[in-house]
């Protein structure tokens, strides 16, 4: 468990090291090679997803991690750690942040936010908990509710905000999220250029995620190229 992960990741970059199970690299001892990779090019933190990639993860590199667990259930378009029991799994690794989606929809099985916040609270009281969230008023929501960091790791990836970008408007949205909130705040979703990565943390995040359309999904960063063909 990293106590001091908020001090290790900051102003750095956080590497995604993620690959569903329809994509070639899909396999946790490449994800803990591509952590590895990750480590030796200076990142201060990886995100990744489901228990047995964390896992591998952890085996091969001593960096802290934001865990998550990618689950689609029928009754609810909430897929980031979507339960408490995706919580519970990704937190029992000792990972040192669990990440969720906070966007305000209904979650599986009518499961309450706020009661899934406040069981991991007594749970597992030394885990961070980290909002990914994709608009102003679910940032609010989380701060609220206390969580320990904020994500804009959904804004453009919700049906309210289909097609944003946290970069449009030089960075307006991100601006906002700032604003809003006096928590730590970590810029996701679409950061694809160091140059976008500066401006982040220049802005005042407090690290970024850059996620595998830039760094550690081959195929997408393949298909830009042939897409210019």
């Amino acid at each position: 468990m990293y106590h001091n992960f908020l001090e290790i990741t900051q102003n750095g970059l956080i590497i995604s090291c993620q690959a569903l199970p329809n994509e070639p690299l899909h396999s946790s001892f490449i994800m803990s090679r591509m952590a590895l990779a990750a480590k030796e090019a200076g990142a201060a933190g990886i995100r990744a997803n489901s228990v047995v990639d964390i896992q591998a993860i952890q085996d091969e590199v001593d960096l802290p991690l934001i865990g998550l667990s990618k689950v689609d259930y029928p009754d609810s378009p909430v897929y980031i750690t979507p339960t408490i029991k995706e919580m519970r799994a990704v937190a029992a690794t000792g990972c040192a942040v669990v990440a969720c989606d906070v966007t305000g929809q209904p979650r599986p099985n009518g499961e309450k936010l706020a009661e899934i916040v406040a069981t991991m609270r007594t749970e597992f009281p030394d885990t961070l908990l980290m909002a990914d969230t994709d608009t102003i008023e679910n940032v609010k929501v989380a701060d609220k509710l206390g969580f320990d960091i904020i994500g804009t790791t959904m804004h453009g990836y919700t049906p309210a905000t289909t097609g944003a970008n946290i970069a449009d408007n030089d960075f307006a949205y991100l601006k906002e999220v700032l604003q809003a909130t006096s928590r730590p705040v970590i810029a996701e979703g679409k950061v694809d250029t160091p140059e976008k990565m500066k401006r982040c943390l220049d802005l005042g995040c407090h690290a970024v995620v850059v996620g595998g359309g830039a760094i550690t999904r081959p195929l997408e960063i393949a298909q830009r190229f042939i897409s210019a063909l």
